[in-house]
């Protein structure tokens, strides 16, 4: 039963659209980050660069050089929507696009993060078979068919997507309509649309339409009878984050999945109708039948296993952050902060404050006033630097305050510890995070 679920043929006309689509998509990701000042404002401008902690050894290539790093993703794309050198093509972007992922968070994102996933799950697909140079080229590869696993994988990164998008916002200031409000304060000068989002009816329409969308539109779009309505709503929901939030390609990646709930016979007769249709009912079983179904559940335990691990760290994850990223918390809070470093020389007792914007973007400086890893990371930073000097210092975060989603600010940081002194763990709380205290 497993075997025939997974291993069937079925016509690869999803799959083939979804790589036009996708390669059409990345190339406008990489190109407009370099039209839109993004490349700039992020990779050359800083004096300082965030990456991950662990992979501070990634950094921009110095003058103009992320500019080409871009051009040549950008290109990637390109031939991957031709389907010519597909699969060097998707490897080189994947392993491309990761690098530029990991050596700057100032501007994380958690669809970056799913672009990521899905280029990575792209270079085990047979998405050049059909429709693609390589196809056009190499004959022998060319056919009309693709193993069942194929669309099921996608229809699985999708269902934990979703699933988890819909656990993160089952908290009060959803619930309440408080996020949603300041979410959408600044969109009040939006022409026409503008003054609709601040009514407080929209706030309520909002939270409810974005949960119960996250919750079902899966389930809704695999059930024939609701498929063709899911996909409205799917269209209407992701050209308002679109026009709203401009959040860049993901909502029309988001679209672009949609091809997989759609039989081949449909995608065919819309998009390719010079395209046999692969109607055989053939079950082959392949070579890579041990290798694939470990390597796809150790892929997917672990898409599971690590959106849940704020469950397993003390204190709250809105006030910590600990556990936040790569755990599909898709705009859920806003948050601010004050902080003022000092340092104090350890040999002679002299205590300097440190003016972050003399080191940082305004960017990067409201990061570190508000994330904790990034309050580390400075602190290493000025430990180095001050190093360089022949000096040994201390670290101290003072009067460091913040505020979730407007409301009153709470002390964040313990100003006795010093933070050059202490090491970071991804799966650990950091007791120097003071808890976040009640309301009075």
């Amino acid at each position: 039963m497993l075997n025939r679920f997974l291993f069937k043929k079925i016509d690869n006309s999803p799959l083939i659209l979804f790589r036009i689509f996708f390669g059409i998509l990345i190339a406008s990701e990489c190109y407009g980050a370099i039209l839109t000042g993004w490349v700039k404002t992020n990779l050359i401008d800083p004096k300082f660069n965030f990456s991950f902690i662990g992979f501070q050894w990634l950094q921009p290539l110095p003058g103009n050089g992320m500019y080409f790093y871009f051009i040549l993703m950008g290109t990637l794309g390109v031939l991957v929507t031709l389907g010519y050198k597909y699969r060097f093509s998707i490897i080189a972007f994947t392993v491309l696009w990761t690098g530029v992922y990991l050596m700057q968070k100032t501007s994380y994102n958690n669809h970056y993060y799913l672009l990521i996933l899905i280029s990575f799950i792209m270079v085990f697909f047979p998405a050049n078979r059909a429709v693609s140079l390589d196809a056009k080229y190499h004959p022998s590869i060319k056919t009309n068919a693709m193993p069942n696993w194929v669309k099921w994988t996608i229809v699985a990164q999708l269902f934990i997507v979703y699933t988890y998008a819909t656990l993160a916002k089952l908290y009060i200031d959803w619930f309440d309509f408080t996020f949603i409000k300041i979410l959408m304060k600044s969109k009040a000068d939006y022409y026409i649309i503008g003054e609709l989002l601040q009514q407080p009816w929209a706030h309520k329409a909002i939270a409810a339409f974005a949960i119960l969308f996250d919750l079902l539109i899966v389930p809704a779009l695999l059930w024939r009878p609701t498929r063709k309505i899911a996909f409205c709503f799917a269209i209407f929901f992701h050209l308002f984050n679109s026009i709203v939030f401009q959040i860049g390609i993901f909502p029309y990646l988001s679209l672009a999945f949609m091809v997989f709930f759609f039989d081949g016979k449909t995608i065919r007769n819309i998009f390719f109708k010079k395209k046999a249709l692969y109607t055989i009912d053939e079950l082959k079983m392949p070579s890579y039948k041990g290798i694939f179904l470990v390597a796809t559940s150790l892929y997917f335990f672990i898409q599971l296993a690590l959106p849940m691990r704020h469950y397993f760290i003390p204190e709250n994850v809105l006030w910590t952050e600990e556990g936040h990223r790569m755990s599909w918390r898709m705009m859920l809070r806003s948050r601010t902060g004050l902080l003022v470093f000092k340092i104090k020389d350890k040999e002679t007792g002299k205590i300097e404050t440190i003016k972050t914007t003399d080191y940082l973007t305004k960017k990067q400086a409201r990061r570190v006033a508000a994330l904790p890893d990034f309050i580390w990371q400075f602190a290493q930073h000025l430990k180095k630097e001050y190093a360089k000097k022949g000096q040994d210092i201390e670290v101290h975060a003072v009067n460091s305050k913040v505020s979730i989603n407007g409301k009153p600010y709470q002390h964040f940081i313990d100003p006795q510890v010093d933070l050059a002194n202490e090491s970071w763990s991804h799966f650990k709380h950091h007791e120097w995070i003071l808890p976040l205290k009640a309301p009075e």
